[in-house]
Formats: structure tokens, C-alpha cells, sequence
């Protein structure tokens, strides 16, 4: 009986387990489609069922990231609410947290130099979660006047720049990296020198 390493006939996602396991151990593409079918215990033509290439499989990888990412994002601003700068906090907290927690995912989705625009359902995902931090940081701008405030869409991609550094430097294991403070300290005190420069908070907070 052939070794099978899926259940319910479910190939696909096992597929998809096999190359995020191989993601977190080799990189975005240190791995190849016949390494993923010998993890999920299929052989190499089985793949091709669901997927045409590895960079089809990987952008499965990244697709399903977002959605959690997304859904995470979602519950942080949630989380928050009424209170604007609750849930902006909350946002850029939700980051570290997808990214210790998945990093499979995190990396097919931020490092593998997948275009989003290379497909219409990860382009999708990935606008909804990128839009759910740019509402977190609309709610905030509506504390500046008008004339005072910096686009939505720029401010959050400060904020996300901002995380992804912190992750990449000191919350992925770098052993080049090195800082007596926490990856969430770092960030949250980042996030407070560039609200106070905006003014959205006290210089004495």
C-alpha cells in the first residue's frame, strides 16, 4: 500500500504543511517540489495535481499566511476598540505575534520575492490585511487637523516598515543581532518617537 501523508484525500494542504515545514527549515527556495511531495509522502507527479511549479505552491504558502495575518490584524483592531490608539497598538503587537508564531508562513509571504500582483486571490489578502492597519492609523490621523495630516496609506507603511524591521533584526533568532530590550519594547517605543514627531502624543507620555 502506497505511504500516503495526508488524510481525507486532502493532497493539497498537505502539500502546503510539507513546504512550510521545509520553509522554516531551508528557506523560501532553499527546497524543491520533489522535497515537498517525499514530506507529505507522495510522489513528485502528485504535485502537479494542484500545483505547477514551486512558485505555485509558494504563493498557496502566502495566500493562506495572509488570511491568517489578516484575521489576526482584524482581532487586534477589534480588540482596541473605541479607543484609536488601543487598536493601532494592538496592530503593530499583531505583527511579532504572526511572525513568531507562523514563520513558514511569514517568510513565503515577505521573503521569498513573490508579486503580489502574480495573483488575484494573494493580491486580495494581502490588500485586506495591509488595509486593516491603514484603518488603525485613519482612526489615530482624525486627532490631527486636517492640514496636519500625513496620508493614511504613508503612515501605516511607516508603522509597518517599522515592525518589519524589529522582526526581521531581533524577533527572528538573527544571531548577528543583539539588544538588552525586547522586541515589543523596541517596537512600542519606535511607535511612540514617531507619534510624538506627529504630535499624537505627549512629548511627556
Amino acid at each position: 500500500m502506497p505511504k500516503r501523508g495526508y488524510h481525507h484525500g486532502n493532497l493539497k494542504q498537505a502539500l502546503v504543511d510539507a513546504a512550510l515545514g521545509l520553509i522554516e527549515e531551508k528557506g523560501p527556495t532553499g527546497f524543491t517540489l520533489s522535497e515537498a511531495a517525499k514530506k507529505a509522502g507522495v510522489t513528485p507527479a502528485a504535485v502537479y495535481r494542484h500545483f505547477q511549479g514551486r512558485e505555485d505552491l509558494l504563493i498557496e504558502v502566502a495566500r493562506q499566511g495572509y488570511e491568517i495575518f489578516g484575521d489576526l490584524m482584524e482581532y487586534a483592531y477589534e480588540s482596541g476598540q473605541p479607543s484609536a490608539s488601543a487598536s493601532f497598538s494592538a496592530t503593530g503587537r499583531a505583527y511579532l505575534a504572526f511572525a513568531r508564531k507562523h514563520p513558514g508562513h511569514y517568510m513565503a509571504m515577505f521573503e521569498s520575492g513573490l508579486s503580489l500582483n502574480s495573483n488575484a486571490e494573494l493580491a486580495r489578502v494581502a490588500t485586506r490585511a495591509s488595509g486593516i492597519l491603514e484603518r488603525a492609523a485613519q482612526d489615530l490621523l482624525q486627532r490631527l487637523p486636517a492640514d496636519r495630516r500625513p496620508p493614511a496609506a504613508m503612515f501605516s507603511a511607516h508603522i509597518w516598515a517599522m515592525s518589519h524591521g524589529v522582526v526581521e533584526l531581533y524577533a527572528r533568532g538573527n544571531p548577528g543581532a543583539r539588544t538588552q530590550f525586547s522586541p515589543e519594547d523596541l517596537l512600542e517605543s519606535g511607535i511612540g518617537i514617531y507619534l510624538r514627531g506627529l504630535g499624537l502624543l505627549p512629548l511627556d507620555a
